[in-house]
């Protein structure tokens, strides 16, 4: 909250709870740190192109985090009229996301913008985490009536985008709605998804629930595992189940990690007061032996 001074500096007088967040693993090499990318959200427009670009590994991962902001997940399948018959992709997704809207769109062509639209309404806020180069800033563009964002050709290559956004803005659209473009993430680091891996895991979860005859059954070759079952059945693939522990894992490291960091700063926070009491101590003796 803000007490607003028309003719000087505003004041800051309350901040109000977040509602959702996002964030990821600094990126930088050796990074250990949390790096905020959006907060205060309706919506996690998680964008993916359906050209050659299209993995499902990397929407599970964006998922994961979209789940665990607090906010609802949105696919917005972009660069739909680059590919002839994308009803497999929608297929493969409707397996890893039950349930989450699905939105086919082209800039080119204007599908699936209308249906986009209708989440855009007056006082809702919507992010757009993706990779690089799925055409944010083409749909920023479209949905802002103006050309606000640059635009760079993919690449004939490997069909992928070049990075255009280099900051986050939030933007204010003629519908009333306001979204919050971010840079294109290369790389997409779990930081706490300790409820997100469940609702984006639902199906993984819902196996390991049903309990394995060993209550440390470490879901290999030991009888009555309730996940080698559902592999064999076919109820779970293995792909599915690999990627649940891929995720789990580097979320382990992660937390290891960050509390490894605060313990060290804990330390050196200790150490640094136990100096400056010896050298205060050390400063008085000398005085009284003056």
């Amino acid at each position: 909250m803000i007490h607003y001074v028309t003719s000087g500096d505003s004041v800051i007088c309350a901040t109000l709870p977040r509602k959702s967040y996002f964030s990821r693993r600094d990126p930088k090499p050796g990074g250990h740190l949390e790096q905020p990318v959006a907060t205060n959200f309706d919506y996690c427009f998680i964008m993916s192109s359906l050209n050659h670009d299209f993995n499902l590994s990397r929407m599970e991962r964006y998922l994961t985090t979209a789940w665990q902001s607090g906010a609802e997940p949105i696919l917005i399948l972009t660069k739909a009229d680059l590919v002839e018959d994308y009803s497999e992709q929608l297929v493969e997704l409707e397996r890893i996301a039950p349930g989450v809207p699905m939105i086919p769109l082209s800039i080119i062509s204007g599908i699936g913008l209308d249906e986009l639209k209708t989440y855009l309404q007056p006082q809702k806020t919507a992010v757009f985490p993706g990779s690089s180069g799925v055409g944010k800033s083409s749909l920023v563009n479209v949905l802002v009536g103006e050309m606000k964002m640059d635009v760079k050709d993919i690449r004939e290559d490997d069909s992928r985008g070049r990075h255009t956004t280099t900051h986050r803005e939030l933007i204010l659209l003629p519908s009333g709605a306001m979204i919050i473009d971010t840079p294109g993430m290369r790389e997409l680091g779990m930081w706490d998804v300790s409820e997100g891996l469940g609702e984006a895991f639902a199906d993984v979860e819902g196996v390991l629930q049903r309990g394995c005859r060993f209550s440390d059954c470490k879901h290999q070759t030991e009888p009555g595992c309730r996940i080698k079952d559902a592999l064999e059945t076919g109820e779970l693939s293995s792909k599915r189940w690999n990627s649940y522990l891929k995720l789990k894992r580097e979320a382990k490291v992660t937390a290891d990690k960050n509390e490894y960091m605060r313990m060290k700063h804990e330390r050196s926070k200790s150490i640094t007061k136990y100096s400056r009491e010896l050298n205060k101590e050390w400063k008085q003796g000398r005085q009284r032996h003056r």
